[in-house]
Protein backbone atom coordinates (compact mmCIF):
# COMPACT_ATOMS: atom_id res chain seq x y z
CA UNK A 1 0.00 0.00 0.00
CA UNK A 2 1.35 3.16 -1.01
CA UNK A 3 0.82 6.27 1.40
CA UNK A 4 0.15 9.37 0.14
CA UNK A 5 1.62 12.14 2.54
CA UNK A 6 1.12 16.03 2.47
CA UNK A 7 3.90 17.96 1.62
CA UNK A 8 4.35 22.06 1.54
CA UNK A 9 0.89 23.58 0.38
CA UNK A 10 1.81 25.43 -2.43
CA UNK A 11 2.98 24.03 -5.49
CA UNK A 12 6.31 23.57 -6.93
CA UNK A 13 7.32 26.77 -9.80
CA UNK A 14 8.46 25.85 -12.58
CA UNK A 15 12.05 27.50 -11.72
CA UNK A 16 12.25 24.79 -8.29
CA UNK A 17 10.56 21.82 -10.13
CA UNK A 18 13.24 22.26 -12.81
CA UNK A 19 16.10 22.49 -10.41
CA UNK A 20 14.72 19.79 -8.08
CA UNK A 21 14.62 17.73 -11.80
CA UNK A 22 18.32 18.12 -12.63
CA UNK A 23 19.28 17.11 -8.74
CA UNK A 24 17.41 13.93 -8.99
CA UNK A 25 18.17 12.94 -12.48
CA UNK A 26 22.17 12.54 -11.47
CA UNK A 27 22.25 12.22 -8.10
CA UNK A 28 25.57 10.37 -6.49
CA UNK A 29 24.82 7.24 -4.86
CA UNK A 30 26.87 6.23 -1.50
CA UNK A 31 27.13 2.62 -1.21
CA UNK A 32 28.84 1.08 2.30
CA UNK A 33 31.64 -1.67 1.68
CA UNK A 34 29.09 -4.42 2.89
CA UNK A 35 29.06 -8.07 1.39
CA UNK A 36 26.07 -6.88 -0.54
CA UNK A 37 27.55 -3.75 -2.31
CA UNK A 38 28.33 -5.81 -4.93
CA UNK A 39 24.63 -7.39 -5.33
CA UNK A 40 23.08 -3.89 -4.99
CA UNK A 41 25.34 -2.38 -7.37
CA UNK A 42 24.04 -4.30 -10.41
CA UNK A 43 20.47 -1.50 -9.50
CA UNK A 44 22.23 1.25 -10.40
CA UNK A 45 21.23 3.54 -13.58
CA UNK A 46 24.79 3.21 -16.06
CA UNK A 47 27.31 5.16 -15.48
CA UNK A 48 25.70 6.44 -12.29
CA UNK A 49 28.23 8.27 -9.69
CA UNK A 50 29.09 6.29 -6.60
CA UNK A 51 30.66 7.01 -3.53
CA UNK A 52 31.97 4.50 -1.59
CA UNK A 53 32.28 4.67 2.51
CA UNK A 54 35.26 5.06 4.81
CA UNK A 55 34.14 2.36 7.41
CA UNK A 56 35.43 1.71 10.54
CA UNK A 57 34.61 -1.84 10.72
CA UNK A 58 35.94 -2.89 7.36
CA UNK A 59 38.93 -0.86 7.37
CA UNK A 60 39.93 2.30 4.73
CA UNK A 61 41.24 -0.70 2.39
CA UNK A 62 37.67 -2.14 1.77
CA UNK A 63 36.78 1.20 0.26
CA UNK A 64 39.06 0.90 -2.68
CA UNK A 65 38.43 -2.93 -2.94
CA UNK A 66 34.60 -1.96 -3.98
CA UNK A 67 35.86 1.15 -5.81
CA UNK A 68 37.77 -1.09 -8.21
CA UNK A 69 34.58 -3.41 -9.04
CA UNK A 70 32.58 -0.31 -9.71
CA UNK A 71 35.38 1.01 -11.74
CA UNK A 72 35.33 -2.07 -13.46
CA UNK A 73 31.53 -2.26 -14.22
CA UNK A 74 31.85 1.32 -15.31
CA UNK A 75 30.32 3.42 -12.91
CA UNK A 76 31.69 7.64 -11.56
CA UNK A 77 34.01 6.24 -8.86
CA UNK A 78 34.54 8.40 -5.41
CA UNK A 79 36.13 6.78 -2.88
CA UNK A 80 35.64 8.39 0.71
CA UNK A 81 38.96 8.99 2.50
CA UNK A 82 39.20 9.34 6.25
CA UNK A 83 41.97 10.75 8.08
CA UNK A 84 41.13 8.75 11.26
CA UNK A 85 41.42 5.56 9.27
CA UNK A 86 44.75 5.94 7.31
CA UNK A 87 47.71 5.03 9.62
CA UNK A 88 50.50 7.60 8.08
CA UNK A 89 51.91 9.03 5.40
CA UNK A 90 52.86 5.53 3.79
CA UNK A 91 50.15 3.95 4.09
CA UNK A 92 48.39 7.60 2.00
CA UNK A 93 50.90 7.07 -0.34
CA UNK A 94 49.51 3.27 -1.47
CA UNK A 95 45.67 4.53 -1.50
CA UNK A 96 46.84 7.45 -3.97
CA UNK A 97 48.78 5.05 -6.29
CA UNK A 98 45.87 2.56 -5.92
CA UNK A 99 43.59 4.96 -7.22
CA UNK A 100 45.37 6.64 -9.96
CA UNK A 101 45.83 2.94 -10.92
CA UNK A 102 42.02 2.71 -11.53
CA UNK A 103 41.90 5.61 -12.83
CA UNK A 104 39.99 7.24 -9.91
CA UNK A 105 39.84 10.93 -10.27
CA UNK A 106 37.58 11.94 -7.53
CA UNK A 107 37.27 11.67 -3.75
CA UNK A 108 35.41 12.63 -1.00
CA UNK A 109 37.70 13.45 2.05
CA UNK A 110 36.91 13.41 5.84
CA UNK A 111 37.73 13.41 9.28
CA UNK A 112 36.23 10.03 10.63
CA UNK A 113 35.98 8.45 13.71
CA UNK A 114 38.24 10.33 16.38
CA UNK A 115 38.37 7.31 18.25
CA UNK A 116 41.42 5.99 16.01
CA UNK A 117 44.48 8.08 16.16
CA UNK A 118 46.90 8.19 13.22
CA UNK A 119 49.08 10.56 11.32
CA UNK A 120 46.88 12.80 10.76
CA UNK A 121 44.37 14.87 13.08
CA UNK A 122 41.68 15.75 11.00
CA UNK A 123 40.68 16.46 7.08
CA UNK A 124 42.95 19.17 6.35
CA UNK A 125 46.03 17.64 7.44
CA UNK A 126 45.09 14.91 5.55
CA UNK A 127 44.00 17.43 2.35
CA UNK A 128 47.77 18.71 2.68
CA UNK A 129 49.33 15.45 2.72
CA UNK A 130 47.72 14.21 -0.49
CA UNK A 131 49.05 17.70 -1.74
CA UNK A 132 52.92 17.13 -1.09
CA UNK A 133 51.88 12.98 -2.36
CA UNK A 134 50.58 14.79 -5.33
CA UNK A 135 47.57 12.80 -5.43
CA UNK A 136 45.58 12.15 -8.71
CA UNK A 137 42.32 14.03 -8.08
CA UNK A 138 40.60 16.87 -10.10
CA UNK A 139 38.14 17.00 -7.74
CA UNK A 140 37.79 16.74 -4.05
CA UNK A 141 34.81 16.86 -1.74
CA UNK A 142 34.94 17.66 2.25
CA UNK A 143 31.90 17.11 4.85
CA UNK A 144 29.36 20.30 5.70
CA UNK A 145 27.25 19.68 9.02
CA UNK A 146 24.20 22.08 8.90
CA UNK A 147 23.21 20.64 12.60
CA UNK A 148 26.69 20.60 13.99
CA UNK A 149 28.76 17.45 15.00
CA UNK A 150 28.68 15.89 18.17
CA UNK A 151 32.48 16.21 19.08
CA UNK A 152 33.03 19.41 17.39
CA UNK A 153 31.89 22.87 17.89
CA UNK A 154 29.71 25.26 15.56
CA UNK A 155 32.92 27.88 15.79
CA UNK A 156 35.06 25.16 15.38
CA UNK A 157 33.61 23.63 12.11
CA UNK A 158 32.50 27.17 10.60
CA UNK A 159 36.34 27.80 10.37
CA UNK A 160 37.46 24.34 9.27
CA UNK A 161 34.88 24.96 6.30
CA UNK A 162 36.45 28.27 5.44
CA UNK A 163 40.30 26.92 5.93
CA UNK A 164 39.43 23.89 3.48
CA UNK A 165 37.87 25.64 0.81
CA UNK A 166 40.90 26.19 -1.02
CA UNK A 167 41.56 22.62 -1.35
CA UNK A 168 38.30 21.29 -1.95
CA UNK A 169 35.85 21.53 -5.31
CA UNK A 170 32.54 21.10 -2.98
CA UNK A 171 30.89 20.74 0.06
CA UNK A 172 28.35 18.10 1.07
CA UNK A 173 26.03 18.04 3.82
CA UNK A 174 25.68 15.08 6.15
CA UNK A 175 22.78 13.76 6.67
CA UNK A 176 19.92 15.71 7.92
CA UNK A 177 15.48 15.81 8.14
CA UNK A 178 15.40 19.85 8.59
CA UNK A 179 15.06 21.82 5.61
CA UNK A 180 14.91 24.97 7.70
CA UNK A 181 18.14 23.69 9.69
CA UNK A 182 19.79 23.36 6.45
CA UNK A 183 18.62 26.44 4.66
CA UNK A 184 19.63 28.88 7.42
CA UNK A 185 22.90 26.91 7.91
CA UNK A 186 23.72 27.89 4.26
CA UNK A 187 22.48 31.30 4.45
CA UNK A 188 25.22 31.95 7.37
CA UNK A 189 27.91 29.87 5.44
CA UNK A 190 27.65 31.81 2.06
CA UNK A 191 28.12 34.91 4.66
CA UNK A 192 31.28 33.64 6.09
CA UNK A 193 33.18 33.68 2.52
CA UNK A 194 32.28 29.94 1.94
CA UNK A 195 31.56 30.07 -1.76
CA UNK A 196 31.98 25.73 -2.78
CA UNK A 197 29.10 24.65 -4.36
CA UNK A 198 26.83 22.52 -2.41
CA UNK A 199 25.74 18.78 -2.57
CA UNK A 200 22.93 18.04 -0.67
CA UNK A 201 22.79 14.90 1.40
CA UNK A 202 19.77 12.94 2.29
CA UNK A 203 18.63 9.53 2.94
CA UNK A 204 17.57 7.38 -0.20
CA UNK A 205 14.86 4.83 0.38
CA UNK A 206 14.98 3.39 4.10
CA UNK A 207 12.96 1.65 6.82
CA UNK A 208 12.14 4.79 9.38
CA UNK A 209 12.98 3.19 12.64
CA UNK A 210 16.35 2.24 11.42
CA UNK A 211 16.86 5.54 10.22
CA UNK A 212 16.28 7.24 13.59
CA UNK A 213 18.66 4.86 15.02
CA UNK A 214 21.53 5.96 12.78
CA UNK A 215 20.45 9.73 13.38
CA UNK A 216 20.96 9.02 17.25
CA UNK A 217 24.36 7.24 16.31
CA UNK A 218 25.75 10.01 13.75
CA UNK A 219 24.72 12.88 16.51
CA UNK A 220 21.46 14.40 14.66
CA UNK A 221 18.75 12.80 16.98
CA UNK A 222 16.94 16.07 16.96
CA UNK A 223 16.60 16.25 13.67
CA UNK A 224 14.90 12.85 13.52
CA UNK A 225 12.84 14.05 16.15
CA UNK A 226 11.77 16.93 14.08
CA UNK A 227 10.81 14.33 11.08
CA UNK A 228 8.74 12.65 13.55
CA UNK A 229 6.77 15.82 14.17
CA UNK A 230 6.81 16.46 10.60
CA UNK A 231 5.46 13.62 9.23
CA UNK A 232 4.61 15.29 5.79
CA UNK A 233 8.26 14.89 5.42
CA UNK A 234 8.71 11.38 5.07
CA UNK A 235 7.65 10.99 1.63
CA UNK A 236 5.55 9.34 -0.85
CA UNK A 237 6.73 6.06 -0.17
CA UNK A 238 5.36 2.15 1.32
CA UNK A 239 4.29 2.32 4.76
CA UNK A 240 7.42 2.55 7.02
CA UNK A 241 9.26 3.78 4.92
CA UNK A 242 11.43 6.94 4.21
CA UNK A 243 11.33 8.81 0.72
CA UNK A 244 13.21 12.36 0.34
CA UNK A 245 10.55 13.91 -1.67
CA UNK A 246 9.00 16.16 1.27
CA UNK A 247 12.51 17.36 2.28
CA UNK A 248 13.54 17.99 -1.35
CA UNK A 249 10.36 20.05 -2.21
CA UNK A 250 10.56 21.89 0.96
CA UNK A 251 13.98 22.70 0.30
CA UNK A 252 12.92 23.46 -3.43
CA UNK A 253 12.85 27.37 -3.38
CA UNK A 254 17.03 27.29 -1.90
CA UNK A 255 17.61 25.23 -4.86
CA UNK A 256 16.75 27.22 -7.33
CA UNK A 257 18.50 30.29 -6.10
CA UNK A 258 21.69 30.46 -7.75
CA UNK A 259 23.17 32.29 -4.78
CA UNK A 260 22.90 28.96 -2.84
CA UNK A 261 25.01 26.93 -5.43
CA UNK A 262 23.51 23.60 -4.68
CA UNK A 263 24.69 21.29 -7.67
CA UNK A 264 23.84 17.90 -6.81
CA UNK A 265 22.07 15.43 -4.58
CA UNK A 266 24.08 12.98 -2.71
CA UNK A 267 21.57 10.03 -1.86
CA UNK A 268 22.67 7.92 1.23
CA UNK A 269 20.92 4.55 0.10
CA UNK A 270 22.28 2.09 2.91
CA UNK A 271 23.10 -0.14 0.24
CA UNK A 272 19.19 0.10 -0.38
CA UNK A 273 20.08 1.08 -4.20
CA UNK A 274 17.31 -0.99 -5.68
CA UNK A 275 14.57 0.98 -3.81
CA UNK A 276 15.99 4.03 -3.84
CA UNK A 277 16.39 3.77 -7.64
CA UNK A 278 12.71 2.86 -7.75
CA UNK A 279 11.96 6.29 -6.41
CA UNK A 280 14.17 8.31 -8.09
CA UNK A 281 11.95 7.47 -11.34
CA UNK A 282 9.05 7.69 -9.65
CA UNK A 283 10.08 11.13 -8.56
CA UNK A 284 11.35 12.41 -12.00
CA UNK A 285 7.97 11.13 -13.32
CA UNK A 286 6.21 13.61 -11.05
CA UNK A 287 8.46 16.61 -11.93
CA UNK A 288 7.61 15.97 -15.54
CA UNK A 289 11.20 14.22 -16.59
Amino acid sequence: MVTLLRRRKKALSDAERTALRALVAAPKFELIPLKNAGEQSAHLPPGATVTVTASPSHGIDATLDLSAHLVEQGFDVVPHLSAHMIADRAKLADLLDRAKGLGITKAFVIGGDPADQTEFDDAMQLLGAMEELDHPFTEIGIGAYPEGHVDISVGALARSLCDKQPKASYMATQMSFNPGAITSWLARTREEGVDLPLHLGVPGVADVTKLMTIAAKIGVGDSAKFLKKNRSLIGSVITGKFGPDGILEALAPTVADPASRVTALHLFTFNQVEATVAWQRRMLARLGG
